[in-house]
């Protein structure tokens, strides 16, 4: 039997740890010392994060929160999370929302974020969403020009969120149509 080098499908709970894996260096390469300070911290280690990811994948809060997982071979190199959108300024029932999107640092520029973005699209579009949004921070360039060159654009909306220095993150939201 032949299969892909390279896929994306629908995550399950025994993908946590490769997952867990990814959020772990993506988070080490975009925080490094503060993070690592933080997680001893909480106590939140690699094997504490992926029971929280199977727990997740096991018992999603309803049918349309959906979890893909980008793979070379059997190995999880991205994954992204679809729900429905929940912004006061939105319809959930035509709205849905990309609330996770990472590519493991060291398998980026690889095609791995084209795949995940197009199912993440096809995945909203079979749930009957027919808009999808995405909130970016506005420090990272990287995926906001990734965005924007597969058709995404600025729907006039932003938000600052409080960090844990007691800072803010200010993020924009990007929308697509999905018809």
């Amino acid at each position: 039997m032949v299969s892909a080098d390279v896929s994306v499908r629908v995550g399950w709970p025994a993908d946590a740890p490769g997952i867990a894996a990814v959020q772990l260096r993506t988070w080490q390469q975009r925080y490094d010392d503060e993070l690592a300070a933080l997680l001893k911290e909480r106590g939140i280690g690699p094997d504490a994060l992926t029971e929280s990811w199977r727990a997740s994948l096991s018992r999603p809060p309803e049918a349309r929160h959906r979890a893909l997982v980008a793979l070379t071979h059997d190995v999880v190199v991205g994954f992204a999370l679809t729900v429905p959108a929940s912004d006061p300024d939105v319809d959930p029932a035509v709205d849905g929302e990309i609330v996770e999107f990472t590519i493991d640092p060291d398998k980026t520029r690889a095609g791995h974020g084209s795949r995940l973005l197009q199912a993440c699209a096809d995945t909203l579009e079979a749930d009957r969403f027919t808009r999808a949004v995405c909130w970016v921070s506005t420090t990272d360039d990287a995926l906001r020009a990734f965005l924007t060159s597969a058709g995404w654009g600025p729907d006039g909306a932003s938000r600052e969120l409080a960090d844990e220095s007691g800072g803010t993150i200010k993020q924009l939201r990007l929308h697509t149509s999905l018809v």
